[in-house]
């Protein structure tokens, strides 16, 4: 029994230290309209020893998935994808029209100035379990844009699809 709590007690510091490891930076996650079922959350995450996104959850969503949008041929695909490598000290971008958080199955609809808690889960270079949690703001164009560039510059197209999304 000793073991057991011992062992437990090890995971838990490892994912807390692990945790910190993994910085996030720039979240935000898009706002919805009435009747909009799903929407994209956006970061940059930079693993400090290298790490795996494993995960997402959120209590907005009933469906949280890591996603990848990209052309093949002329057609743009979006596919779940289990894990996301993050390479040691290099920074991944979570955007429009790229890798993104979709979150589906919308409790409610997302407004500019709420915010989102979402739950990040990774493991680390050796296998070990780590989360983060984090309160993300909803906007309507990325963070960055609006420190100087125009809604046109900030978004790529996308805004609209992540809604039409299905399983």
């Amino acid at each position: 029994m000793k073991l057991k709590v011992l062992t437990a007690a090890l995971l838990l510091a490892s994912g807390t230290l692990y945790a910190q490891g993994v910085e996030v930076s720039g979240a935000w996650v898009r706002s919805t309209v009435p009747g909009q079922m799903g929407t994209g959350a956006f970061m940059s995450l930079t693993a400090r020893d290298g790490a795996r996104l494993v995960g997402v959850s959120s209590p907005v969503a009933g469906v949280a998935e890591v996603h990848e949008m990209k052309m093949e041929g002329d057609v743009m695909k979006m596919r779940a994808m289990p894990v996301l490598e993050l390479p040691a000290g290099q920074t991944v971008q979570l955007k429009p029209g790229g890798y993104h958080l979709m979150l589906m199955d919308l409790k409610q609809p997302l407004r500019k100035g709420d915010t989102v808690p979402l739950t990040l889960r990774f493991q680390d270079a050796k296998g070990l379990p780590g989360k983060l949690e984090l309160s993300v703001p909803v906007s309507t164009v990325a963070p960055s844009a609006m420190a100087g560039n125009t809604p046109a510059q900030a978004d790529d197209g996308t805004a609209g699809r992540h809604g039409e999304h299905k399983n």
